[in-house]
């Protein structure tokens, strides 16, 4: 049996015209679609540049508080500045980074945080962590740069000061957006005060202030730190702000560790010395060296700590065996002791000194090696900033340095 062919309909006259009408429309439609997204500030990127950035995490935090500007310092911590072909220890990092978000939280913008910071090799060597009864050991870790989420908790940070990474899609999105502004887009600002930046409408109605064109350190913009009204994050925030795996570290220790006292000892880079043009050795820190050796560490504490507590010391000293003697009274812990906890989470020192910051600031009594304030317990009595007088050092109780 033949089955019956149905006949294709002949197009008609108008087909082509109906045809490029559609056309017409879809293109209309998606020009209309453009310039919306435009104007909301997100733009379609390319997707293979897009692709190969990390999702902006902290989008909500940013969309709630209403922070639509951004302050960009730079895609490194004191670079542009000072410190671009090396890098300063966590503490001066830190206290740059802190005056960028002091800013920040002034101006009433989003942080456009870096996505990394600098590992400086000086404070980088596994000996801190792998002590050891054979020597000392030289090796480091290593990298020579951490990821920020690595070290912060950025969702914690962005509930005080709003932040975003700037190697984030939304960052590369603002910088297109910035770009399609031209003048109203981007500024580079140098040596213009807060006040300014926050009230002046030739700063304030920018999308993007930029401060890369400083030649100082950033903290350097924050430098009235005396002045305690001109402080709006306390030296304690950054610390409390890691990342969650290095505080589960820290909170496993502590658990641990029980109840106990700790103290910081900072030997190392600050008991340098440099003779003089006489031959005679010379140190900013003159009492230093003296008040962290184990004999006067125990006649400095025994008045804060009383015998047979747990003390958990965290230093930069790397002399196996240098602070045996304090077990004359104490029952004496150290990072290395906790090494089946660390070592799984630890890839640099930076992220050691965080969790042993944690563990310390959990100690029934804490005792820095300098004060940060007139209420700290403190090894020695030497004032932390100095950086002009060179004295001779002083290795016992009678020595008086010149």
């Amino acid at each position: 049996m033949a089955f019956p062919r149905t006949q294709k309909s002949k197009p008609g006259p108008s087909s082509p015209i109906i045809f490029l009408a559609i056309c017409i429309a879809a293109i209309a439609l998606l020009f209309l679609f453009s310039c919306l997204i435009s104007t909301s500030g997100f733009y379609i990127s390319s997707p293979k540049i897009l692709e190969s950035m990390p999702e902006d995490k902290y989008k909500s935090q940013n969309h709630q508080s209403g922070h639509e500007k951004y302050l960009y310092w730079g895609d490194r911590i004191d670079c542009p500045g000072k410190h671009c072909m090396s890098c300063a220890g966590l503490g001066h990092q830190e206290s740059s980074l802190r005056c960028a978000l002091e800013e920040a939280m002034f101006l009433q913008r989003t942080f456009v945080m870096p996505s990394r910071m600098c590992l400086n090799p000086m404070h980088n060597k596994k000996a801190i962590l792998h002590h050891s009864n054979d020597g000392i050991s030289e090796e480091r870790w290593a990298a020579n740069s951490c990821s920020m989420e690595s070290l912060y908790d950025m969702d914690l940070i962005s509930g005080t000061v709003p932040v975003i990474l700037d190697n984030s899609k939304k960052w590369y999105q603002v910088g297109e957006t910035s770009m399609k502004l031209e003048a109203r887009g981007a500024a580079h600002v140098e040596g213009v005060s807060r006040v300014d930046l926050k009230e002046n409408s030739r700063f304030s109605n920018l999308l993007i202030i930029n401060r890369t064109a400083s030649p100082l350190s950033w903290f350097m913009e924050c430098k009235d730190r005396k002045n305690s009204s001109a402080i709006i994050l306390p030296h304690s925030f950054l610390p409390s702000m890691v990342a969650k795996k290095l505080r589960n570290a820290a909170d496993e220790i502590k658990e641990l560790l029980g109840d106990y006292d700790a103290i910081h000892v900072r030997r190392g880079d600050i008991i340098k010395t440099r003779k003089d043009r006489f031959g005679i050795n010379r140190t900013l820190h003159p009492h230093v060296d003296r008040d962290t050796h184990p004999e006067f560490i125990l006649h400095r504490i025994e008045k804060w700590v009383p015998s047979g507590r747990t003390l958990y010391i965290a230093s930069n000293e790397r002399t196996p065996g240098f602070f045996s003697l304090l077990s004359v009274r104490y029952k004496l812990a150290y990072s290395s002791n906790y090494s089946h906890i660390l070592e799984p989470v630890i890839e640099n020192n930076y992220q050691l000194f965080m969790i042993e910051r944690l563990i310390m600031t959990g100690a029934k009594t804490f005792i820095n090696t300098f004060k940060e304030d007139d209420t700290d317990f403190s090894l020695t009595d030497d004032r932390k900033k100095n950086t002009k007088v060179w004295q001779i050092p002083v290795y016992t109780m009678d020595e008086e340095g010149t």
